[in-house]
């Protein structure tokens, strides 16, 4: 498989993103590797909250969360999505699957022996973490869903998903920094949107990116859907701690929250969130905001070993 490794100087002196990398190598299933980059901040032997991130974006959009997040003494874990941030980045659109990114995260949480999580997942970190979720039940305590959803192709996903997809294979440059700055409600400035185009050099880098879109499942036969309908399977008796914390003005996930609520056991009774002033990238608009819900979720629910799935 042929890659590219975005250069270390790309990603000097980056607003608000002075975390120390972290690598460690998957298998890229053609019987080579690729270097997956993340972040760990915070004790390391407290309980892990796993921050996934979505299309296009990187563990840069956490940089908000994460100190809130260590001072009050947690773990925090946020990988690059291999395609994305200072992960190896494919250089063929072929060469990215819905399936290929479940297992090379899977992969990072074996390597890491993570074990009583603590999720956060927006967008195609809901993807693919909700998939982590129902495949690995006793690795995680609890999940926190924002702006996401766990597709089959067995509804429309909306026209608003549908503009985007189309925009995202015709538009002549992936502008990165100006799509995220689209799914926000608050003005990013030029160092902030620099930033979130730093991992993409060039268009041969934007893959992933481009090929993100044109994996969801949007048919009931999609290569993904069989496998989505099995950990909706789980998710339907899932009774640990479940919260939904989405934001006012995502035209593309708005009202996943009550689906998610309605059929998900673990939902029941939890103080679910709507984040005033909040776009897509809720974490850009409200990080802050978003941090201090998740302490509360997990102060409101304590791990217990003996909860079920």
């Amino acid at each position: 498989m042929k890659t590219l490794r975005t250069p270390d100087d790309c990603f000097v002196d980056l607003p608000d993103y002075d975390f120390a990398p972290n690598y460690l190598m998957v298998d890229d299933t053609e019987g080579g590797e690729l270097r997956v980059h993340y972040l760990d901040e915070g004790p390391k032997d407290a309980d892990p909250i796993l921050l996934l991130h979505g299309e296009p974006s990187w563990s840069y959009l956490y940089r908000k969360m994460i100190p809130i997040l260590t001072a009050a003494g947690h773990r925090v874990i946020a990988p690059d999505l291999i395609g994305f941030g200072k992960s190896d980045k494919p250089a063929a659109r072929n060469d990215y699957t819905y399936q290929r990114h479940v297992d090379w995260m899977q992969s990072v949480l074996d390597q890491l022996d993570l074990n009583n999580i603590t999720l956060f997942c927006q967008d195609w970190g809901g993807l693919i973490g909700l998939r982590l979720v129902a495949e690995n039940p006793d690795k995680f305590a609890r999940v926190a869903a924002g702006n996401t959803m766990l597709p089959t192709g067995d509804q429309d996903p909306g026209a608003g998903f549908r503009k985007w997809q189309q925009f995202s294979q015709e538009t002549p440059q992936f502008n990165v920094g100006a799509t995220i700055k689209s799914g926000t409600t608050t003005t990013l400035s030029q160092a902030v949107m620099a930033a979130y185009d730093a991992p993409f050099p060039d268009e041969s880098y934007k893959e992933g990116a481009r090929q993100f879109p044109l994996l969801v499942p949007t048919t009931p036969d999609d290569p993904a859907s069989e496998k989505n309908r099995a950990a909706w399977g789980v998710l339907s008796k899932w009774t640990k701690p479940f919260i939904t914390l989405f934001s006012d003005s995502d035209p593309v996930t708005g009202g996943g929250d009550r689906i998610l609520q309605k059929l998900i056991p673990g939902t029941n009774g939890q103080q679910h969130a709507t984040i005033i002033n909040g776009g897509h990238f809720l974490q850009e608009d409200q990080g802050e905001k978003l941090a201090e819900l998740l302490l509360k979720f997990i102060l409101d629910n304590p791990s217990d070993s003996k909860d079920s799935p």
